[in-house]
């Protein structure tokens, strides 16, 4: 069973959390207590570069899970999802399919992954796309790149290229998203936006552009361009890389 606590740090220690000892004397074992103790402390003298995938994992679930061992939880997270992005990243249908994961270690997690996405867009909203490039690409595959299904997402500037607004158009399938180029301009006019970037990610990892993908890119560059709207390049994100159409000369 899992038990929800207040507690009055990020880290707090096992005898903070006011929930029922596991121990059978009453008392949390001291071995769990000191690995505790021992892995926040690594965490917070060497960062997250200190500890592997599994003991990131471990340091989230202590705050859902304050009485238990949770290193085996941990090591079979990664194992069913691969690493600890796609732990965070995973929907809460497949996360609870994990056996010990209950509704509580669903949201510990999901709280992390909208943490992330927050602090990866605030790095690139209302700032110049041609300075924060890299930051852009990291935003987007940090929000895109784990996603099972395929998501479009518009990117719309002002005229000095300062992202204003960065929104979902679509959620598609495993393969494909469907995308309206009307709906694209006349919500980049909604905005008084002066151009746009395109972006959608393959969940099959492989960011190579499909047929129907150039020629969706090449309908709403059309439907743009007839209201004096730019469209600077369409993002493919993989699971760890991107393809820019307008580096592959995609667009010109």
């Amino acid at each position: 069973m899992t038990y929800f606590a207040e507690t009055r740090s990020l880290f707090p220690d096992v005898d903070d959390v006011t929930v029922p000892a596991r121990g059978p004397t009453g008392r949390t074992p001291s071995y769990l207590h000191d690995h505790r103790k021992r892995l926040r402390e690594r965490f917070l003298t060497g960062g997250a570069a200190a500890v592997p995938d599994y003991e990131l994992l471990e340091l989230v679930l202590f705050r859902a899970i304050p009485r238990q061992d949770v290193k085996p939880l941990a090591r079979a997270l990664i194992e069913a999802f691969g690493d600890f992005n796609r732990v965070v990243s995973a929907p809460i249908s497949q996360l609870m399919q994990v056996t010990g994961v209950g509704e509580s270690v669903a949201i510990e997690l999901k709280v992390v992954e909208a943490a992330a996405h927050r602090l990866a867009r605030a790095k690139v909203m209302q700032r110049l796309v041609v300075s924060s490039w890299d930051a852009l690409l990291d935003y987007c595959h940090t929000v895109m790149a784990h996603r099972d299904t395929e998501q479009f997402r518009i990117l719309y500037l002002d005229t000095k290229n300062v992202l204003i607004a960065d929104e979902e158009q679509a959620k598609g399938t495993l393969d494909h998203v469907p995308v309206y180029p009307r709906e694209v301009v006349k919500r980049a006019l909604e905005l008084n936006a002066a151009s746009l970037i395109l972006v959608h990610n393959h969940p099959s990892g492989d960011p190579t552009p499909s047929e129907m993908d150039i020629n969706m890119t090449n309908q709403i560059i059309l439907a743009a361009n007839a209201l004096s709207i730019a469209v600077h390049d369409h993002l493919i994100i993989g699971k760890s890389c991107e393809i820019s159409f307008r580096s592959e000369g995609l667009i010109k």
